[in-house]
């Protein structure tokens, strides 16, 4: 299915025409086929959005908390009433399978939203500290610019905490996976968002990211996407001291601990790097494991790679979809054959399509033994289901190794509880996972160094939208 309106903008409760006449093709990665045509914003259609997204600040901002978080109360009830479209349109648009699509991908967005008012509605949105009251108010104008990847997983994490806070909004998704987006805009309308509270305009980052990022009327911007672009949106907001909330790249060690069931810690290892086609910014894609057990290592990982299947992501039986873009395609080719002209063991898959598909973006599933940290491999993000195992000698081996990189993310870590605690502690990291734990939307999500700053998910999220005001003299 396409949502309607794909070649318009929501702009102050209504769906515009644009001033752009620019049209971009929306392709199913699985069938290479254009399955719509989205309409590419400029300068003038941004400027109205934000304008829109002005004009209703200081309505919003003052509606009493219990109103905004029933409002979003309403939006999770329109979205759940409309799931299976959400699972669909994203197993069309980035190819997830269908299975996945409904149990992760609309889950992810389903569930951020009922995170989001539980930590709203627990949240002391006013204190007294001495005679002074604390007040946590909406910062203003956020641009929020979310990825292809996880599309309603960020769309949720950035527009339900910014409509409990206050806030006012316009969301940029990715021009890649656009329908998504456009559905939740639909969404937020028969929920009865007041007009300029959301809007929605669909571009590039070239032209409409980088206009919200410099654009003197935002407060704020929050931008999930690769460290690169992420650079360019911080620097363009700084002339205007804009805060800049940011979640990007990643490289995840996942160290398996010399006291761990090997067989089950890898196992889970490379499910959990080959999940979402590997297309996940905190995928553990760096699996470390005692030198002695390495080779045994490699046999349990090959044969959970063996059991994936590859294919048509409408067929339930699909565990593993195509990448996003032929761009994303030659890009993991590229990396794959980096890894094998510097010499890293392959212990499967490797450079092509897997057997039988001839068609659409799809990867052979890979795995690299005997990968030491100074490869390509081992250093750049790859954004597909590659998982490099690299031998340690002992633990501080290990954990120097898993800190050696510009990202930091997440960090995983596979043995018994009171092993792994201390190592949790030593890794630059900012979520670290022990024993492949249920996904905590309660937790701060967020990265160390070149991962980005700030925090999302829950309360964290709704913090990073607010501005902290302290009214001195107030009394007792």
């Amino acid at each position: 299915m396409v949502p309607a309106h794909m070649e318009k903008f929501y702009i102050g409760g209504a769906w515009v025409e644009p001033h752009s006449k620019a049209r971009m093709g929306v392709e199913n990665p699985a069938t290479e086929e254009i399955v719509a045509q989205v309409a590419l914003g400029d300068q003038t259609d941004i400027d109205a959005a934000i304008a829109a997204a002005r004009a209703a600040f200081a309505s919003w901002t003052v509606t009493p908390v219990a109103e905004r978080i029933a409002l979003v109360k309403r939006v999770l009830e329109v979205y759940n009433e409309m799931y299976e479209e959400f699972a669909q349109v994203m197993s069309t648009e980035m190819g997830a399978p269908i299975e996945w699509a409904r149990g992760a991908q609309a889950w992810a967005g389903q569930v951020h939203i009922e995170s989001t008012i539980k930590a709203a509605e627990d949240m002391a949105w006013e204190s007294m500290q001495g005679s002074t009251r604390i007040v946590y108010e909406g910062i203003g104008v956020c641009a929020l610019i979310t990825p292809w990847n996880w599309p309603m997983n960020q769309i949720a994490c950035k527009v339900a905490p910014a409509l409990v806070a206050g806030c006012t909004m316009v969301l940029k998704p990715s021009e890649i996976a656009p329908m998504s987006g456009v559905l939740f805009a639909h969404v937020c309308h028969r929920a009865g968002v007041p007009a300029g509270v959301f809007n929605l305009v669909n571009g590039t980052g070239l032209e409409v990211g980088a206009r919200m990022s410099s654009h003197p009327e935002v407060d704020m911007v929050s931008f999930t996407g690769s460290t690169r672009a992420g650079t360019a949106v911080a620097a363009a907001a700084a002339p205007t001291v804009k805060r800049v909330a940011q979640e990007l790249g990643g490289k995840s060690p996942n160290i398996i601990l010399p006291t761990a069931d090997l067989a089950a810690a890898v196992r889970a290892g490379v499910e959990g790097c080959f999940g979402n086609t590997g297309q996940s910014c905190d995928a553990p894609t760096r699996m470390f494991v005692p030198r002695a057990t390495h080779d045994a290592a490699l046999t349990h990982a090959r044969e959970a790679a063996e059991v994936v299947v590859v294919g048509d992501p409408t067929d339930t039986e699909t565990t593993m979809g195509p990448l996003i873009s032929k761009a994303q395609y030659e890009k993991v080719q590229r990396l794959i054959q980096a890894g094998i002209d510097e010499g890293a063991t392959l212990v499967t898959g490797g450079i092509g399509r897997p057997q039988g598909l001839n068609h659409g973006w799809f990867v052979k599933p890979t795995i690299f033994g005997n990968v030491t940290n100074e490869m390509t491999i081992s250093r750049e993000e790859i954004f597909g289901p590659v998982l490099s195992i690299l031998p340690y000698d002992d633990i501080d081996h290990a954990v120097t190794m898993a800190n050696d990189t510009p990202y930091g993310l997440a960090a995983y870590i596979a043995g018994p509880v009171e092993d792994a605690r201390p190592v949790a502690r030593r890794l630059r990291a900012g979520t670290v996972n022990l024993n492949y734990p249920a996904w905590d939307t309660f937790a701060p999500f967020g990265g160390y160094k070149q991962s980005g700053n700030g925090r999302e998910y829950a309360g964290w999220g709704i913090h990073d939208f607010c501005e902290v005001k302290g009214i001195v003299g107030w009394g007792e």
